[in-house]
């Protein structure tokens, strides 16, 4: 993966900030955050649930979603981001529907 543009893809696209295991793990757990110093947490275990998952299945022989060739930790910092944007998202609508009420 030496060209900068593939790099670009694999951090931008399905391996990395729209993965969606971490985006659907930030979004149950940003459901479940009572607060909001409870987002950075969900993010960074859904970040690190994502990378297990990855694993396993790379382990069992399913090739990775998006069929990128790099390690999953170089993505993870972006599964982070995409995964607390994803659970403040969810937070904030569940926080609007409770007020609501």
């Amino acid at each position: 993966m030496t060209d900068p543009s593939q790099a670009l893809t694999v951090l931008l696209g399905l391996p990395g900030l729209l993965n969606p295991f971490a985006l659907l793990i930030g979004a149950v757990l940003g459901w479940y955050a009572n607060a909001r110093a409870k987002l950075f947490i969900a993010g960074f275990a859904a970040a690190a649930l994502s990378v297990l998952l990855d694993a396993a299945m790379n382990t069992s022989g399913i090739s990775p979603i998006g069929g990128y060739q790099g390690g999953a930790l170089a993505v993870f910092p972006l599964r982070f981001l995409g995964a607390g944007l994803m659970a403040s998202i969810v937070f904030a609508v569940r926080q609007r529907i409770r007020n609501s009420r």
